[in-house]
């Protein structure tokens, strides 16, 4: 099996008048991917290589900075934002059961410019995504994209998250020790951009796991915890932190949760509750 690879050009960034039947086309071929693989490869999104490039350098030079230049600036240092932050190498574990991740992190929502201007461009592309996601489920598009309309500020939880993975001796790898742990992403849906080493690989729903490769020109999107319930399993793995997600088709399945309650817990569990 093969994630999918979709073209949005109908409907990506600075296009605006996407007729019915092209939405009824995307919509189709989004469900089919989330229902059956749970990720999807999008093309001609209107966010071109040369941003992503952009951003990557610049997350780069900050890496590449001594331990002692970064720690001013680790996560839960910010008073209006306790995820916002360098997270250094081994300090967090996504599954909780293997020792810390070799990896470091950088959880942003403003910071350098060109950072800033992509985070408010992948914003524009993840409310698209949501705005066909509901009409592929038969629902207004009001009810995904009105509990998002607050990415960007306090009240909701979504990050531009930059990873690094340095070299590592392979005498220090801890017995059961990865770069970055079996984990599923906490909110509704990620935007995944990715470097040309690749590594990636991701679950399907019948439990086998496949390499999902760079692929120049694309953005890799997975369904989320709290997407996953809202759709009562429909869709497989972060709205407003207040939106209280309950199942969008009218059953008990999971009980309600607040989103910014339930990514606290989340964030407890990846960070061992620090």
């Amino acid at each position: 099996m093969k994630i999918p690879v979709v073209d949005f050009g109908a409907y990506k960034l600075g296009e605006n008048d996407v007729s019915g039947e092209q939405l009824e086309i995307l919509s189709r071929q989004l469900k089919t991917a989330f229902t059956e693989v749970g990720f999807v490869y999008l093309k001609n999104t209107g966010i071109v290589q040369q941003e992503v490039d952009g951003v990557m350098n610049i997350s780069k030079k900050f890496f590449l900075q001594p331990d002692e230049m970064k720690l001013p600036f680790s996560r839960k240092s910010f008073a209006n934002n306790p995820n916002h932050g360098w997270v250094s190498s081994e300090t967090e574990s996504l599954n909780p059961k293997r020792p810390g991740d070799l990896k470091e992190a950088f959880n942003t929502a403003s910071l350098h410019p060109v950072i800033s201007s992509f985070f408010l461009r992948c914003k524009d592309l993840s409310l698209r995504v949501l705005h066909v996601m509901a009409y592929s489920l038969g629902l207004e598009a009001e009810v995904f994209l009105s509990v998002h309309r607050h990415i960007g500020s306090d009240e909701n939880g979504s990050t531009l998250r930059s990873l690094y993975y340095p070299p590592v001796r392979s005498d220090r790898v801890k017995e059961g020790q990865l770069r970055c742990g079996e984990h599923s992403d906490y909110g509704s849906i990620t935007l995944v951009f990715q470097s040309q080493e690749g590594g990636l690989q991701v679950r399907t729903r019948s439990g086998e796991f496949i390499s999902a490769p760079s692929i120049p020109g694309t953005v890799l999107i997975n369904i989320a915890d709290l997407m996953q319930r809202w759709t009562s399993d429909v869709f497989l793995s972060a709205p407003d932190d207040e939106a209280l997600i309950t199942c969008c088709d009218g059953s008990n399945k999971y009980p309600p949760v607040k989103a910014g309650a339930y990514l606290i817990e989340r964030f407890n569990d990846s960070y061992g509750r620090k």
